[in-house]
């Protein structure tokens, strides 16, 4: 009875390893086209001209 308890055990334990395993390639495999670099713009909002250079203030501009 003790043998066919374990195997049992042991089958649940190699199954519950491979669900993971599949789990956790198909969550790092990621969009299709992943492997392609995004381009990102970055834009200047508003005009701060000196102001934070050298201790100058907007208001002192």
């Amino acid at each position: 009875m003790t043998r066919g308890t374990s195997a049992r055990y042991v089958r649940g334990l190699g199954a519950a390893l491979i669900a993971v395993t599949a789990l956790l390639l198909a969550a790092n495999a990621g969009p299709a086209g992943a492997d392609r670099e995004e381009t990102t713009t970055v834009h200047q909002v508003g005009d701060t001209g000196m102001a934070g250079i050298a201790g100058v203030t907007a208001r002192e501009r």
